[in-house]
């Protein structure tokens, strides 16, 4: 896929999920965002990088670990998130955080700037992931550390099925190799073909939790990575993916909603 027309999908169909992202996600990204931040063993009065920050779910955690003596810059290739997560900053007095549109791969900040850089489930969706993680490498100070989290392998993954469902019905190329990184040790291998050393890793199983159809369908759909394509789905297409997702998550119906199994990939390296 050519890099620059997955940039521009993933520019503005990060736009078009921003009013749905944190309704459908907060919940089910926390354990990969708590774990990430676990890692990295933030201190006050550091530097610290936040990549694809999104609606700023990890920015402002950060924030609060580095405290007032530090600083937070967040960026995102999406403006709508860029924007929320300055809104959200403000309203929490974060005066430590900093936000930017900015491509991954092209990072326009200063070498040898930050102790520690984060990227939370960004990495799946940029055209070249080792690029992105030499760009985190170039901006750390030497001692600095970086841990980026992917989604699993796609089998321990039960909302996988949304991808060939958007794909039969319209062409959205949204993320062609979207579990490659969290297949095997791939991750890893990319933090060392970055310059990273010292690289841990740990695969973290999670459930996410909906409690009814019309929510499980919202964060598939809407609130995700196929929102931009999803967009363009007339009602009737649209009911018909509904129905075909559902069917496909069924065996994750319980009583209270849907417990739909998922995995994530953390990976820590350091930059000597």
């Amino acid at each position: 896929m050519d890099p620059k027309l997955q940039r521009r999908i993933q520019r503005y169909g990060w736009d078009q999920a921003m009013q749905y992202y944190e309704r459908f996600w907060k919940q089910q990204l926390e354990p990969a965002q708590t774990r990430l931040l676990a890692m990295a063993t933030l201190r006050p009065g550091e530097y610290v990088l936040d990549v694809a920050c999104g609606t700023g779910l990890v920015t402002m955690r950060a924030a609060q670990a580095v405290g007032p003596t530090g600083i937070v810059v967040g960026t995102d290739i999406a403006a709508k998130m860029v924007a929320r997560a300055y809104t959200v900053a403000t309203r929490q007095r974060l005066h430590q955080t900093l936000f930017a549109r900015m491509d991954a791969e092209t990072l326009e900040l200063l070498d040898a700037t930050f102790d520690a850089a984060l990227c939370a489930l960004g990495l799946m969706y940029v055209p070249h992931p080792v690029q992105a993680l030499q760009e985190m490498y170039r901006v750390l100070k030497r001692g600095g550390r970086a841990v980026a989290a992917v989604w699993g392998q796609r089998d321990r993954c039960g909302w996988a099925a949304i991808f060939p469902i958007v794909e039969a019905r319209v062409q959205s190329e949204v993320c062609p190799l979207f579990f490659q990184q969290g297949t095997g040790t791939t991750l890893e291998q990319t933090f060392q073909a970055a310059g990273f050393k010292d690289i841990a890793s740990e695969r973290l199983s999670t459930v996410l939790h909906y409690a009814t159809p019309e929510d499980a369908c919202g964060a598939a759909f809407a609130g995700g990575p196929v929102a931009l394509a999803y967009a363009r789905f007339a009602d009737r297409t649209r009911q018909e993916a509904h129905a075909e997702y559902l069917t496909a998550i069924a065996p994750y119906q319980r009583a209270n909603g849907y417990e739909i199994p998922g995995e994530f990939v953390i990976v820590h390296g350091h930059k000597r």
